[in-house]
């Protein structure tokens, strides 16, 4: 049920930043409209698949979502805008995630 869990929050991250990243691309690049459609398309995704977690809580899924969010953007940062993360990144990154973790994997 973790591994499940796990790999749709890197899902829903990974479509949240490709689809923002497009309609970036399309606004502040001046890239195509089919581009910034697209993104607006994975944008949509992204909004479906939180909604295939295990867990019944929306609020704990979302708050659980905004630390592995956290960490998949400085690794698309890195990777694609080659913006190598600081110190001070990884650290606030490590704290966000152990929160994800608390909020959502702890036996209540």
């Amino acid at each position: 049920m973790i591994i499940k869990s796990a790999i749709l929050f890197i899902l829903a991250g990974l479509a949240e930043i490709a689809g923002g990243y497009l309609v970036w691309l399309w606004l502040r690049e001046k890239k195509h409209f089919v581009v910034g459609i697209i993104g607006g398309i994975v944008l949509m995704l992204y909004g479906v698949i939180p909604t295939l977690q295990v867990y019944p809580n929306f609020g704990r899924i979302y708050a659980a979502y905004g630390g592995i969010f956290i960490v998949l953007s400085l690794l698309w940062g890195w990777g694609i805008d080659k913006k190598r993360p600081d110190r001070y990144d990884w650290i606030g990154a490590i704290i966000a995630l152990i929160g994800a973790i608390i909020i959502i994997w702890m036996p209540r």
